[in-house]
């Protein structure tokens, strides 16, 4: 809950517990006494209180304030235990509730009002224990507060997926401030945004001698102010290393900032200097795990010392901690090197028994926005998923079909792009050249009902869970034998390149699994995530017949192609460039990494091989 929120709850507590005293102290005395002394206290109504206590009113007013100054509290509320009578001495035990603020956990303690008779009237006997039991004259309160760092973003063997980078960190000490804290303060707003009052609450509430973080600085940020902020002798700006520079995958890594203004209320902890904000990525998802925190504590300092005395109540902060990705370094590496190439590309590797991204690299796309959630046209890549509704509808792998340069199915005109049209090849060996004549010659063979149930068994349109954005796939309505064909060759499917190397992750392990991004925590920050989880489909075995069936015509697929540059037994289907952008994939495994790549203009097996090549050379 903000400060304002908080103050205003406060406020509703006052009239409630001003209605609460006034009903269950209706004699004249010591409960009015009782009563106006913490009403007045819990509404800054200083006079009020003072004028029940028999201390000198200044001092009383001045006590009372600086309480809630060296506290930097929101709030106090309070709550009447008992109250007792002995001739002339009255004694009031109450509970104390201190809202510290920016969603700080809540301080409460036991106290006591002594009272006694002062000319007739009742008075509270004013000291300092009156504000808390340990409390002595020249003493005072103070808030320490010890930031934590944030935690990491890491791959699958525990490494950092940041980078160390310099942030700069205005800072003061407030015994060095003497009378011109407000000064500077009000300053230091001016140039940096920040609210004063929030500002100047941190100086007066942390012990005088200790150096006080205010405010983080990015790089661009500072050099924008530094000459200003140089300007003010009482501030120094020192640089402190912190990693959140992201690591490839970058993008999915996600940027963090500094704390600014505008994002000062959005932390779940107390805001302190030092507290970052993930903007994107995991580290936006995240966000309430990863972020760093405060430890606070409340303690009693002597005014002269400037020592401690006594320390009242500590918490720990929240807990934070690091995110476990299941990004592999080495796989990542060659992913970026294999794309480096390409103008345009996207490419997602997965581990094939388990569902696990590995790698996502992309060239003039984005690699959340286009390789996890991008909706491109499937085009003959998809003839894998329509392979597996046919096989079970009785095609055979050396079933001959002819593969004219066109032909027509149901209406819906299909051309070859750069196939031989010779002899009729077997259904393997078009399946292997992407031969979408034939392909979609097959649209009567197969129901709508067939090919949808194959879309599901490989994922397509599933609604998986993922902490960042991503895209199964989407179908469209099977009314006619038009529709099927133009399914079978993938031209109304739309796919991303996560679901497809999810697809080449079935037919290599036999079983279609989600995927998996993130293995611990179990979920995102829901109040920082983009994106609701969805229930985690379960595992789909494909039929085993078929499944081999598949493997040997994918096996064929990759034969003679740049995708075996790297040596090793690949598997995978290419598909022809098509539309006015050439889109074109590469489906298929080698190992136990399954992969899909995306180009415009380039060859996407070319990029498979370079990708497989890259992990050969890898130690």
């Amino acid at each position: 809950m903000s400060r304002a929120r908080r103050t205003f709850a406060a406020a509703v507590t006052l009239a409630v517990a001003s209605t609460t005293l006034t009903g269950c102290l209706e004699e004249a005395s010591p409960h009015e006494a009782v009563r106006d002394f913490l009403v007045g206290w819990q509404s800054n109504d200083y006079e009020l209180a003072a004028s029940r206590a028999d201390g000198d009113p200044a001092a009383v007013r001045r006590a009372l304030a600086d309480a809630k100054l060296q506290l930097d509290a929101a709030s106090f509320r309070f709550r009447i235990k008992s109250l007792t009578v002995t001739g002339e001495e009255s004694r009031a035990e109450f509970g104390v509730e201190v809202d510290l603020g920016d969603n700080n956990p809540l301080w409460t303690y036991d106290s006591v009002l002594p009272l006694h008779l002062d000319g007739g009237s009742w008075k509270v006997k004013w000291s300092p224990s009156v504000l808390h039991p340990q409390l002595k004259e020249g003493q005072r309160f103070a808030v320490k507060a010890e930031p934590k760092p944030r935690q990491p973003v890491v791959d699958r063997g525990g490494d950092p997926l940041q980078q160390d980078t310099f942030l700069y960190v205005a800072r003061v000490v407030p015994a060095r401030l003497g009378d011109r804290a407000e000064e500077v303060v009000k300053q230091l707003s001016q140039i940096t945004g920040y609210a004063e009052d929030r500002l100047l609450s941190r100086i007066r509430s942390a012990p005088p001698n200790e150096t006080v973080p205010l405010i983080t600085f990015g790089r661009t940020r500072y050099q924008s102010v530094k000459q200003k902020l140089d300007a003010l002798p009482e501030v120094e700006t020192v640089t402190e290393k912190q990693p959140v520079d992201p690591a490839d995958p970058k993008q999915i890594v996600g940027r963090v900032s500094a704390l600014t203004p505008e994002t000062e209320q959005k932390l779940g902890g107390p805001q302190r200097a030092g507290d970052s904000i993930g903007q994107s990525g995991l580290q936006q998802a995240y966000q309430g795990y990863l972020t760093g925190s405060t430890e606070t504590e409340v303690i009693i300092l002597d005014l002269k010392s400037g020592e401690e005395v006594a320390s009242l109540q500590q918490w720990p902060g929240r807990q934070n901690r690091s995110v476990q990705t299941t990004i592999d370094d080495g796989v990542q590496a060659a992913a970026e090197r294999a794309v480096s190439s390409t103008r345009t590309s996207a490419m997602v590797a997965v581990d094939r028994t388990s569902g696990e991204i590995r790698a996502v690299a992309t060239r003039g796309l984005h690699q959340e926005k286009d390789a996890l959630a991008g909706k491109f046209p499937a085009g003959t890549a998809f003839s894998v998923v329509a392979a597996d509704a046919l096989l079970r509808a009785g095609v055979r792998t050396g079933q001959r079909l002819p593969c004219p340069a066109e032909r027509t199915v149901g209406g819906a005109r299909f051309v070859n792009v750069g196939q031989a049209t010779g002899s009729s090849p077997t259904f393997q060996e078009n399946f292997a050249q992407g031969c979408v004549t034939a392909l979609a010659s097959l649209a009567r063979r197969v129901s709508g009902d067939d090919l949808a149930k194959s879309a599901k068994t490989f994922g397509i349109g599933q609604p998986w869970r993922l902490p960042l954005k991503s895209f199964s796939g989407s179908l469209p309505a099977f009314g006619s034998d038009a529709d099927k064909a133009k399914a079978i060759a993938g031209q109304n499917v739309q796919v991303s390149p996560l679901s497809m190397a999810l697809v080449a992750a079935a037919v290599a392990s036999g079983t279609w699994r989600p995927p998996v991004l993130v293995t611990d925590p179990d979920a995102p920050d829901t109040a920082a995530a983009e994106v609701t989880p969805a229930p985690q489909p379960q595992p789909q075995q494909l039929d085993p017949e078929v499944r081999k069936a598949l493997a040997a015509m994918m096996r064929a697929g990759a034969q003679g192609t740049p995708a075996q540059a790297g040596g090793g037994r690949v598997h995978g289907v290419a598909s022809a460039p098509t539309g006015k952008d050439n889109n074109a994939w590469f489906v298929g495994w080698q190992g136990d990494l399954a992969i899909s790549v995306y180009t415009r203009d380039y060859d996407p097996a070319a990029v498979a091989g370079s990708f497989f090549a890259a992990l050969g050379d890898s130690p």
